[in-house]
């Protein structure tokens, strides 16, 4: 079973160029807001309907403008989860999730799901008695119960506090990968997407990239926007020197890669965490900054690093030991194998 998307729709001087499949498990659309992601959740559900292209889902044509085939939102089968659940305000929790079954509900399947979510004790309550983990409860049980051959998650963990958030991450996983369903994840975050995905594509400015393995991703990804959502701090443009060294024109600094350097290579990114201040195997890359600025956080120490030369400082993130200010005087070193290529 697999969910194809191929659309195009422009609503202003705003173009959305949509494209992936997404099969069985927690496919993530990442992006800043106002990239697209929701609007393209928002058109395979049937609530927009793009310009141009076509959506099928398991074998079953939703749109298709060349054929002029747009079935209506309830025909495509397809559970959504809005940012605000959209509970209906003045049904309780079982007849919410009730609602989901269409005309003509089941009780005793209802009292399943209810079970099932852990939200029987909640029946008789409407959503304004609920807290917002109950809410998300009670909006993927209604989800459930429309028994869709699709589900679309739009910022679901967006009104949840980090504690609960946490918590409702790992059930919510555990729940879409039973279902064995294609569900599609739309966050800004790059933690939610590393928590809750098996498969990532970015969006920006309304275009999709591609589509990489959740490990993959945070290893390699592939271009800049890529890196930049990925979290990673330190970004540079690079010039190609030979076949295995190239110079961080930002950093003022030359760095060995010991593997093949792809011709479209346009930057480089390296993980603040992936600097150490100890040689290892396989450090291969040393440099000596000329000054530091050490800021502390809560769990680690945050330090820039300046390098004579450069004209932005590398960001280091090294834990704290026994409270102590990390050491700055000597050399840093840096492995070839995580320093990321990028294209543009």
């Amino acid at each position: 079973m697999a969910l194809e998307v191929e659309i195009r729709k422009r609503i202003g001087g705003f173009v959305l160029h949509s494209e992936f499949t997404a099969d069985r498990g927690v496919f993530a659309l990442l992006g800043a807001s106002g990239s697209g992601k929701s609007l393209t959740l928002k058109c395979i559900a049937g609530i927009e309907k793009p310009d141009e292209g076509r959506i099928v889902l398991d074998g079953h044509v939703l749109f298709d403008s060349s054929k002029k085939i747009s079935l209506p939102p309830q025909k495509r089968r397809v559970g959504y989860m809005f940012q605000d659940y959209a509970l209906f305000p003045n049904m309780t929790v079982r007849k919410n999730v009730m609602a989901g079954m269409g005309r003509n509900p089941d009780s005793a399947a209802a009292d399943e799901i209810l079970r099932r979510f852990r939200i029987s004790d909640l029946e008789n309550r409407i959503p304004s008695e609920l807290s917002g983990g109950q809410k998300q409860r009670v909006a993927m049980a209604r989800i459930v119960a429309q028994k869709p051959d699709a589900i679309l998650l739009d910022e679901p963990f967006a009104a949840l506090d980090s504690h609960l958030k946490w918590m409702l991450e790992g059930e919510m996983k555990q729940l879409l990968e039973s279902m064995g369903k294609p569900a599609v994840f739309v966050s800004h975050s790059r933690d939610e997407v590393y928590h809750m995905s098996s498969s990532v594509c970015c969006m920006e400015q309304g275009k999709t990239g591609e589509t990489l393995e959740l490990h993959e991703f945070f290893r390699n990804p592939g271009t800049r926007a890529a890196a930049l959502l990925s979290g990673c701090k330190n970004i540079t443009a690079v010039r190609v020197l030979d076949d295995s060294h190239i110079e961080a024109v930002d950093y003022g600094l030359v760095f060995h890669i010991g593997r093949e350097i792809p011709k479209d290579v346009k930057y480089a990114g390296i993980r603040a965490h992936d600097i150490s201040d100890v040689p290892g195997n396989g450090w291969d890359n040393e440099f000596r900054p000329s000054s530091a600025v050490v800021q502390e956080d809560p769990f680690e120490w945050t330090v820039y690093l300046q390098n004579p030369g450069g004209r932005v400082p590398i960001q280091w993130k090294t834990p704290k030991k026994d409270g102590k200010r990390p050491e700055v005087s000597g050399p840093f070193y840096l492995s070839s194998r995580n320093i990321m290529l990028l294209r543009e």
